[in-house]
């Protein structure tokens, strides 16, 4: 009998150390669903702003295709006949070939036929630059004015001691644009300074350093 009463403390004592063990288990259980919670709520977080970068950027990329859509449909509508405006040009060309040739013919000068034939090639010049006008399409100012590469471009120099250097004083074709835009640059002869010209003002300089 006095052995069964030695083990009842011993069997306590087990339940209790068991008890112990199970509530740190729970509290280390409980421990860990709260980190694994936060990491989730972390994670959810990251997620919400990565999709709201995503959704940012869509709608900038859109923004930029709609822009450009609007430009090219701006440009189509201003500029959609560019390309049979810079051909039409051809047939002012091919009027001023007309003329030059008619005038430079030997046989046909100061007869009332060359007369009348350059007046009608006139005539149908002024209608083409009117014509036109009307769709912006505007000659390129250049005689007497300062070289412009955007507008112009010198084919050759001629010595001229009365303008400027860079001064156009030659127009070889004339040149157009299409509102702001070039349709073809003119080709132009730009003044230069004779070689004497530079050859007595090199003397005169030499000369004040000598004095």
């Amino acid at each position: 009998m006095e052995k069964e009463q030695e083990k009842v403390p011993q069997d306590e004592n087990i339940l209790s150390e068991t008890d112990n063990d199970k509530e740190i288990k729970n509290n280390q259980t409980e421990a860990e669903s709260l980190s694994q919670s936060k990491d989730q709520e972390k994670t959810a977080e990251e997620k919400i702003k990565e999709l709201e970068d995503k959704l940012a950027r869509t709608f900038a990329e859109m923004e930029n295709q709609r822009r450009r859509f609007e430009k090219e449909k701006e440009d189509a509508f201003e500029y959609g006949g560019f390309s049979f405006a810079k051909e039409a040009l051809n047939l002012i060309d091919n009027l001023e070939r007309s003329k030059q040739i008619l005038v430079n013919d030997e046989k046909l000068k100061n007869t009332e036929a060359l007369k009348k034939t350059l007046e009608h090639l006139e005539i149908i010049n002024k209608d083409l630059i009117s014509i036109f006008n009307k769709n912006n399409i505007t000659p390129i100012e250049s005689l007497n004015k300062k070289l412009d590469p955007n507008f112009h471009q010198a084919m050759i120099e001629i010595e001229d001691d009365q303008k400027e250097p860079g001064t156009i004083i030659q127009e070889i074709q004339k040149g157009f644009k299409m509102k702001d835009r070039l349709l073809r640059p003119s080709l132009v002869g730009v003044s230069k300074k004779s070689q004497n010209k530079d050859q007595e003002t090199h003397e005169n300089k030499e000369n004040k350093e000598d004095k």
